[in-house]
């Protein structure tokens, strides 16, 4: 099995905080967002995964420190990392094919804009699988049209009638996914472009026109992670399903000096608090020092000190300092605020 994996976009909305961080790396709840994607991934599939394809920009945002987290999380699951550079935004379509010389066999193509939670098997003797969480309203997503077998045969984006709820969160199985790899290059050749783009959508569509067999995967949730009031929300849910799976979320090298810590929380290594109030629903990373601070459902970086503070519904980014009296802040990696 390979995982596919189109991340070279830059994350605008989630700004300040990928102005030096890869959306898919920024942390929610203990990890990067495709750090906890990859791993539910391959708890999803369950066999050994023998490549990860990285689809990233160009160099001079995707440099060798991301390459190497990267790498390192192949690793980490015994994996070989390949990397590939979209150099042009033209499109999921475009992004995936830029991965041309990996896509052969079985593979997940999973894009890392939102983290998901499943419980569910999938159906792997089907050609595909595309995977959904049900909406209350379909008419704002790209959902999926079913016969009456189950079977998916169209994909509708943001139906005005009627179509079904099952929408479409942006991950794939493929049993051969050559046979993507095929209809994707069919889609440059006739330069099929919704808005200047070539679409994954429009591959899928050519390979149900040619009789291919797509099933429904079904997810229990799926958390956006695209712009800063999403990701404290998802860091919320993240550290509720962490804590019902009873793991540990304060490190044992974690100072706690005089405070009150209200579950659940992350608190990484070296972290010190102290005469503080931290949580429900807080993330805070290495070596970050709060004083004197009631702190709740907020995301703070590492190496970050935070003093005086009462806020919630907030995110701080790495390397910060701040000594305010707002409510709710957001400021980036290497940021004052005091």
């Amino acid at each position: 099995m390979k995982l596919i994996i189109p991340m070279a976009g830059r994350g605008s909305r989630l700004r300040p905080h990928t102005f030096t961080t890869a959306k898919p790396l920024v942390k929610i709840a203990g990890k990067s967002i495709l750090a906890q994607l990859i791993k539910d991934a391959v708890k999803l599939v369950n066999e050994p995964i023998e490549e990860m394809a990285f689809i990233v920009g160009d160099e001079s945002f995707f440099g060798d420190q991301i390459i190497q987290e990267l790498k390192l999380l192949a690793k980490n699951y015994n994996s070989k990392a390949t990397i590939y550079r979209q150099l042009n935004p033209l499109g999921t379509g475009h992004a995936i094919m830029c991965a041309e010389k990996s896509l052969s066999g079985k593979a997940l193509v999973i894009y890392p804009d939102t983290l998901i939670k499943t419980n569910e098997t999938f159906d792997k003797n089907a050609d595909a699988v595309i995977w959904t969480k049900e909406v209350e309203n379909p008419e704002a997503y790209g959902v999926v049209k079913l016969n009456s077998e189950g079977n998916v045969t169209a994909l509708v984006e943001k139906p005005t009638e009627p179509v079904s709820n099952y929408a479409v969160i942006g991950l794939y199985y493929f049993k051969e996914i050559s046979q993507l790899k095929r209809q994707l290059q069919k889609v440059i050749d006739e330069n099929l472009m919704n808005s200047g783009e070539y679409q994954i959508n429009d591959g899928l569509l050519k390979m149900m026109s040619d009789g291919k067999i797509f099933k429904v995967g079904k997810v229990s949730a799926w958390l956006d992670c695209g712009n800063v009031k999403s990701s404290i929300n998802s860091n919320k849910e993240m550290l509720n399903f962490h804590s019902s799976d009873d793991l540990q979320l304060v490190s044992a090298n974690a100072k706690l000096i005089n405070s009150n810590i209200i579950e659940p929380v992350f608190i990484d290594d070296n972290v010190v608090i102290e005469n503080s109030t931290v949580g429900p629903h807080v993330s805070i990373y290495k070596e970050t020092k709060i004083f004197n601070s009631i702190i709740e459902n907020s995301i703070i970086g590492q190496d970050t000190q935070v003093l005086n503070a009462d806020f919630k519904n907030s995110m701080i980014g790495n390397n910060c300092k701040y000594d305010g009296n707002y409510k709710s802040i957001n400021i980036g990696d290497f940021s004052e605020l005091i």
